[in-house]
Parts: structure tokens; C-alpha cells; sequence
């Protein structure tokens, strides 16, 4: 059975119209197919799709990221890795099947693969706990990660989790700590490693395996820091306030582009990639081709500084400027622009001097 979102009413008439027209035996009064009617219909349908997907807000993008029909990290794996030899274990505690790694072969090349799991139906996501992480789910992936530096093979990691687990368990066992550990060891790494946001990529649960040197979102994906709906309700005290809240969040792949925090979109068949699940797949197998081939002849110390430097240069387009000769060494303060700002608010001049102050203060001690 198909799966609606709230804003897809239209199309559940028409496709439930579709079925019928196609299954005339069922119905009374019916003994042939009106193809005629048929190709109208689909027609119809394929119009309302465009409409509604090419002008969905970022609320509306968070919900079809959460598809309950989405296809999942496992899904991926399954159908694009060949020779995939799950590992388990984090070697301290126990295994955590929210994320599933291990190794195989891509286009005939050695990849460590890791994917964060959300599950397929109800006994499956409790299993997984919804793609929630545990501490043991990231010392696995750190594991596993020293394993691929090793034998220098490149990584690929499928982000889909709403965050990391906040149960008392997993802060008892180091959440906080596992999931420093995990970005330290993506950061570090000297072979390359390409981070596919297939889902939703919430806060530091998605962060931790996507510190990498390229990452990439499906065109209707989302990737931010809290959910919209924690977001409206620590902004606005009101939870219903999502779509204000994921509008001044720019958690969807074109804005995320526009702020160069992610490097690339993987465009999706019009209705999302859970109505065409084979082109998706083409479509992210094209893309991971071409960003491994990207890599091949650089060294690892290219590798490590092409990280370093997109990290780095999140966020300095206004306020800062990177010297371009050394993006890692020199960095100039845009002057004139600071200067601009403190004019303009005098209050933010007060606070600026103030905190001068205390620093100065505190490095007099």
C-alpha cells in the first residue's frame, strides 16, 4: 500500500482512480480497459507531481525526506555493493544495528561502506532504533574507519538518522565522547571519503560520519543542526511553528549548496526518489563514480588538505577572507566590514569591548 503525504491528497484520488481504470473486472458494469482514459489520468498525475514537487517549502521537503517509502542505507548497499562483508561490534560494549558497516566492492573497487539504518517497517525500526545511534554505533564506525585508513581504501557513508540517541544509556556510556571520536577520526583521515545524505542528516548524529571530503545531498533530503520541530519549540515555544523554523534553518540541499556546505545535489525522480527507486540508484551510482574517480590521483596528503580546506572555508565569504595561495595558513579579517558592523550597532561595539576585556583579563591571571 502507497504511502501519502498530507499535501498529496490530489494525487491519491487520482491514483486510486488509476487503479481502478486499470482493474475494470473488479468494478460493476466493467469488462474492458479505457486506455484512453488511462493515459489521461497518468498524464494528470504526472502534471500534479511537477507541480507539487517543484515548489515544495522546507517543511514540505522534511516530511518526504521522512517518507516512510524512502529508500534506505540498506537498500543502497544491498544493490550497489558487490561482495559486502558486514562487521559488527565496537570491541568495548556491545553492536549497535543502527548502523550497518562493513566492506565490499564498488565498480570493482575495495570501499569500506557504512550506513545509518533507519529500518523498513515497525519491527525492523525498533530494532534499529529509528536510526539513532548509540555510543557503540560510532566506536564501531571509528573502528572501522582505522581499518580503511590501513589498507588504504576509500570510504562511502549513507546518512539517514534524525540524531544521535539522547537516552540516559548512551550519555552514561560517552555519547558525547564517541561522537567527537568519530568526527577526529573522519577529519583525519588520508584516503577519501564521500558522505551521501540519502535521508534526513540531523545534527551531530549525522556529522560524526559526514566529515568528509565530499558530501552530497538527494535533492530532497535535509541536513541540519536540530530538527524543526525542536527548533520551533526552543525559538517560538511553539512545536507547530515548522515551517517558520525550517525556512530560517536552510536545512534543504539547494540552499545548503548556496552556502557551499555541501558540494553536490543528486537530483531525484519528480515525486521523490520512493516513487522511482531504480533511477535513484542510477542516479547515486553515477555520482559516486565520478567523486572516486575525483581521487584517484591524488596522494593522501592531497586527500587530507582538500578536507582541511573545505572545512575551513565554510562560512568565510562574508566577514573574513582566506589567502587563496595558503587557505590553511593565513587567514585576513575583512576590516572594513567588521568596522561596518560596529557603526551600524552600537550595542554589538559594547559587547565586542567587553569581551576584549574579560579575555585580556583572563590571559592576565
Amino acid at each position: 500500500m502507497k504511502n501519502y503525504l498530507n499535501f498529496e491528497s490530489e494525487l491519491k484520488n487520482l491514483e486510486d482512480e488509476l487503479d481502478k481504470l486499470k482493474d475494470p473486472y473488479n468494478q460493476d458494469g466493467l469488462s474492458e480497459v479505457n486506455t484512453v482514459k488511462i493515459g489521461k489520468v497518468e498524464e494528470e498525475i504526472n502534471q500534479k507531481l511537477k507541480k507539487i514537487y517543484l515548489s515544495l517549502d522546507p517543511w514540505q521537503t522534511t516530511l518526504v525526506a521522512r517518507h516512510e517509502d524512502r529508500p534506505r542505507a540498506k537498500f543502497f548497499i544491498e544493490n550497489l555493493i558487490e561482495d559486502f562483508v558486514q562487521l559488527s561490534g565496537d570491541r568495548y560494549f556491545g553492536e549497535d544495528k543502527s548502523l550497518i558497516g562493513g566492506f565490499g566492492k564498488f565498480n570493482n573497487q575495495s570501499v569500506l561502506v557504512l550506513g545509518q539504518e533507519k529500518g523498513e517497517d515497525l519491527d525492523s525500526r525498533i530494532e534499529r532504533n529509528f536510526g539513532m545511534m548509540r555510543p557503540e554505533g560510532y566506536r564501531k564506525g571509528v573502528r572501522l574507519l582505522s581499518l580503511a585508513e590501513k589498507f588504504k581504501i576509500p570510504v562511502i557513508t549513507f546518512i539517514d538518522t534524525p540524531g544521535a540517541y539522547p537516552g540516559v544509556g548512551a550519555e552514561e556510556r560517552g555519547q558525547a565522547e564517541a561522537i567527537a571520536q568519530s568526527i577526529e577520526q573522519c577529519m583525519k583521515l588520508e584516503v577519501p571519503n564521500i558522505s551521501i545524505i540519502i535521508g534526513e542528516g540531523g545534527s551531530g548524529g549525522a556529522i560524526a560520519l559526514a566529515s568528509s571530503n565530499k558530501v552530497i545531498m538527494l535533492e530532497h533530503a535535509i541536513y541540519s543542526v536540530i530538527s524543526p520541530e525542536g527548533c520551533a519549540a526552543i525559538l517560538w515555544r511553539d512545536p507547530t511553528k515548522t515551517l517558520e523554523a525550517s525556512k530560517a534553518m536552510k536545512l534543504t540541499s539547494k540552499d545548503l549548496l548556496e552556502l557551499n556546505i555541501i558540494d553536490e545535489i543528486i537530483y531525484e525522480p519528480i515525486g521523490g526518489a520512493h516513487r522511482n527507486k531504480d533511477e535513484i540508484l542510477k542516479n547515486v551510482e553515477i555520482s559516486l563514480k565520478k567523486n572516486l574517480d575525483y581521487f584517484k590521483t591524488m596522494s593522501s596528503t592531497e586527500i587530507l588538505d582538500h578536507r582541511k580546506n573545505k572545512f575551513l572555508s565554510i562560512g568565510r565569504e562574508k566577514g573574513f577572507e582566506i589567502d587563496e595561495k595558503n587557505p590553511l595558513g593565513s587567514i585576513r579579517s575583512n576590516k572594513l566590514e567588521i568596522v561596518k558592523l560596529l557603526k551600524k550597532n552600537k550595542y554589538i561595539g559594547i559587547a565586542t569591548a567587553i569581551i576584549l576585556v574579560i579575555g585580556l583579563y583572563l590571559l592576565l591571571l
